[in-house]
């Protein structure tokens, strides 16, 4: 055996605050709402092409099936839904953020942020003073 002695640990309540407030969220930024709008108008933009671009196909593909001489217009269909199915993962990555941004943009303007912690916040009063475990 060793005659090393193990190192004493530290007392883990020392280091730790009588009472804890978790941050609150503060409210939003005029960058953040635009950059929310950006996000959802690009991503009803680009659903919309996506619905042309489908209908477009659609017809590109009766016109082909009318005459043997424009059976060209099927291998452009078939490059337009290639290209729809390739734009679905972006529409995907421009929509998701751009809703989950623009309920969080809406859900500040009902409930304006205060700075004050509310009566659920942990360590807080219903008066809204916070609890510190040591008077001033």
């Amino acid at each position: 055996m060793s005659d090393q002695q193990p190192a004493p640990h530290p007392d883990p309540m020392t280091a730790a605050p009588v009472a804890y407030v978790a941050s609150r969220a503060g409210g939003v930024s005029d960058a953040y709402r635009r950059w929310a709008g950006i996000l959802l108008g690009l991503a009803i933009a680009l659903g919309a092409l996506m619905v042309v671009a489908f209908l477009v196909s659609v017809v590109l593909l009766l016109v082909a099936d009318r005459d043997t001489g424009t059976a060209a217009y099927g291998y452009l269909a078939l490059i337009l839904w290639v290209a729809i199915a390739a734009a679905m993962p972006l529409l995907i990555a421009l929509a998701v953020p751009g809703a989950v941004m623009t309920q969080r943009v809406r859900q500040q303007r009902r409930a304006p942020h205060t700075g004050a912690p509310d009566a659920r916040t942990e360590g807080a009063h219903p008066d809204g003073t916070l609890t510190t475990g040591h008077t001033p």
